[in-house]
């Protein structure tokens, strides 16, 4: 997994500097300097699916949602904790982004969505809540919490 959190450490450390209270804003500037054709998030696709495939990320949970901590806020580039979720046609536990959140979304297919969108960024504004939702197949999705701030339930 050290091969995944050094590609992931660039990203750590500007979503550290964005204003996710902006999420426009914010997923504009995440596209611009990692865009979903570029070379960084095409070798985080490969080690994260990689990743997977060998079971050193989602290795938790069972059927259609797996997930895992990719690292830890104190062990991150950008102070964020790093999880990863492996869903298929599901929700998630409902949780709110104390100080937002940043997805990296990887779906297998054009009809596949999280939150109704099939968008490689997404940013969740500080305080939104929600139950994560995945339809029409699967979706890998690592994201970033500031802080590792999320409060669930």
């Amino acid at each position: 997994m050290s091969a995944l959190t050094e590609l992931l450490a660039p990203i750590s450390q500007f979503v550290a500097a964005l204003d996710l209270s902006q999420p426009a804003a914010a997923e504009a500037a995440l596209n611009a300097q990692f865009p979903a054709e570029g070379a960084a998030v095409a070798a985080i696709r490969a080690a994260a699916n990689a990743a997977l495939a060998d079971g050193s990320i989602c290795n938790k949970g069972e059927g259609a949602l797996k997930y895992s901590r990719v690292a830890k806020p104190e062990q991150d580039a950008g102070r964020c904790s790093i999880d990863a979720v492996s869903m298929t046609s599901t929700s998630g536990p409902f949780h709110t982004h104390i100080k937002g959140e940043a997805c990296l979304c990887f779906p297998d297919n054009a009809q596949v969505t999280f939150e109704g969108r099939n968008a490689t960024w997404m940013v969740l504004p500080v305080g939104s809540r929600h139950a994560p939702r995945v339809e029409n197949g699967h979706m890998l999705i690592l994201y970033w919490w500031p802080g590792g701030a999320v409060a669930w339930g």
